[in-house]
C-alpha cells in the first residue's frame, strides 16, 4: 500500500482512538484524577488503534510475529510517541482552565506524536518480510 493512503488509514484510526481516549479519560478521571486516568485512556486508545491500524492502515504488511508480540511491540513502540503526549497534555492542562482543556490537551498530544507514532508503526511493528 502507497505510504500516504497508510497515513490516511492511520490518521482515521487516531481520530477514531482520540474518541476513545477522551471518553475514558472523562469516565475515569473522577476515581483516577486527570493524570492517572490519562494513562488508562493512552492504553485504551492505543488498542483500539493497534486493531483498527492492523486490519486497515497495515493490513498487507505482515511480519508473523503472533498477536500478543504484535501488540506488545506496537505499546513499545507506541512509547516514543506516548511522551511527548503525555508531556504536552501535561502543559496544556497547567496552562488552560475549564472543563474542556483536558480533551484539548489529548487532541494537541496526539498531534505532536502522529508522525513519531506512524514511522514507529510503519517500520518496526507492520514492516512486512516482502519488503514493502
Amino acid at each position: 500500500m502507497h505510504i500516504g493512503r497508510e497515513f490516511l488509514l492511520f490518521a482515521l484510526a487516531g481520530a477514531i482512538g482520540f474518541i476513545v481516549d477522551v471518553s475514558v479519560l472523562y469516565l475515569a478521571a473522577p476515581w483516577l484524577g486527570w493524570y492517572a486516568a490519562r494513562v488508562l485512556s493512552f492504553l485504551a486508545a492505543a488498542t483500539a488503534t493497534w486493531l483498527l491500524n492492523r486490519r486497515y492502515a497495515f493490513a498487507g504488511r505482515r511480519s508473523g510475529a503472533s498477536l500478543a508480540r504484535e501488540y506488545l511491540g506496537y505499546l513499545v513502540t507506541m512509547l516514543g510517541g506516548a511522551v511527548v503526549n503525555y508531556g504536552v497534555y501535561v502543559l496544556t492542562l497547567h496552562a488552560l482552565q475549564g472543563p474542556w482543556v483536558p480533551a484539548l490537551g489529548v487532541a494537541l498530544g496526539s498531534g505532536a506524536g502522529m508522525v513519531l507514532n506512524f514511522l514507529s508503526a510503519r517500520y518496526l511493528v507492520f514492516r512486512s518480510r516482502r519488503g514493502h
